[in-house]
């Protein structure tokens, strides 16, 4: 419904009902109960998911154990707690998300002005901000995405309550942050998001020091911001993306300075990225549980730094077919615009990737037509 008023069409609908998740299941064939904290039903309609919520109910205190609960910071860990249409409207996060249609009667079911916080672009919680913060710390980073997406400005004591609870966001799983980094980070509006993550602090519990440490003004910075744009540009153009470019440029300050100082060892500087990409995974994967299909394949890109570095003539066609040779590649020209670095690296690849079109990325490609998957990584007898 908000994305009706302000003018945008609406990728899809939810479907909200007075019924149970098992009443539902029994009204349709093809439907399934899924989730435990909070209980929604999937029901399939031809090759479509049409996802179905019951109205819920907010807190009091003679709601069952077995319904609803919450952690000592107030942290909700199950909310299944059932009630009306009214109910559910005020216990939703945002004024704009509790807007309703009915399709009887044809008209909104606006219970707390979301109609008119979405004319003044205002992003509002329900409730008391701190309170339902702590309910679920995710929140923070909802309000923000909405903030970004629409650009919508944050009500006054919806922004001023983040600075006291950001820190719950270290109490959330990195599972489920990484499906909110994916929602941040994916949806063509990334580089706004960032902004404001930086600017509330929510950047350092979400990701870490790795990618929020990196301080205005530094050339880093502006990589990490080129990275963004390019991403919502390819977005907006319809172009796939993939995280594991994003994830590779944003830590790549971190992995950079970590490289250095294992160079400044004695360390040379192919097994020192080898190893400082190693360390950082290892960071950022206890913010963020990060795929390994996706955590390797920044590896890829930050170990082929130091390798298009050398040109070497022997290893030419080697390199332009790995299947992270473009994302590698485009890292390096983004280190060439921020960091004053020289653009004959750059040029030189350019004028191979011209000379053997061929062979970008086509390790990738022969795997994928043989359906191969990428062979593991063996790992070491510690014992030897």
């Amino acid at each position: 419904m908000r994305d009706l008023l302000i003018g945008k069409h609406p990728k899809d609908f939810d479907v909200a009902t007075n019924a149970t998740p098992e009443q539902i299941k029994q009204c349709f064939r093809n439907a399934r109960i899924i989730g435990r904290r909070f209980q929604i039903v999937h029901v399939r309609v031809g090759r479509e998911i049409i996802e179905v919520t019951t109205f819920r109910r907010g807190h009091d205190e003679e709601r069952s154990e077995q319904d609803a609960r919450a952690s000592q910071s107030g942290r909700l860990l199950r909310d299944n707690v059932y009630g009306s249409l009214e109910e559910d409207a005020r216990r939703r996060d945002l004024t704009i998300n509790a807007l309703y249609y009915d399709t009887s009667s044809h008209q909104f079911i606006d219970q707390l002005g979301g109609q008119a916080d979405v004319a003044d672009r205002v992003i509002r919680i329900i409730g008391e901000p701190a309170a339902r913060y702590r309910e679920d710390p995710v929140r923070m980073l909802r309000v923000v995405r909405f903030a970004a997406r629409l650009q919508f400005d944050l009500e006054s004591d919806t922004e001023s309550a983040i600075a006291s609870v950001r820190r719950l966001l270290r109490d959330i799983p990195p599972a489920r942050l990484f499906d909110e980094w994916l929602k941040l980070f994916m949806n063509g509006f990334s580089a706004p998001t960032f902004k404001l993550l930086r600017h509330y602090q929510l950047l350092d519990p979400l990701m870490g020091e790795a990618v929020s440490g990196v301080r205005e003004g530094e050339p880093t910075l502006d990589l990490q911001q080129l990275a963004l744009a390019n991403t919502d540009r390819r977005v907006a153009d319809g172009r796939p993306v993939t995280p594991a470019f994003l994830l590779a440029a944003l830590y790549w300050p971190a992995v950079e300075a970590c490289a250095e100082q294992l160079a400044a060892k004695g360390e040379s500087p192919i097994p020192a990225m080898h190893s400082a990409g190693q360390q950082v995974v290892q960071q950022a994967c206890q913010h963020l549980a990060i795929p390994k299909r996706f955590s390797l394949a920044m590896r890829d890109i930050w170990d082929l730094q130091p390798r298009l570095e050398r040109m070497q003539p022997k290893k030419i066609k080697d390199h332009l077919a790995h299947r992270w040779f473009r994302a590698s590649f485009d890292l390096r020209l983004l280190r060439e615009r921020t960091d004053a670095l020289g653009d004959e690296c750059s040029a030189f690849w350019t004028d191979q990737q011209k000379r053997y079109p061929e062979l970008v990325g086509s390790a990738r490609a022969r795997r994928e037509e043989r359906g191969e998957r990428r062979p593991r990584r063996r790992r070491r007898n510690r014992d030897s």
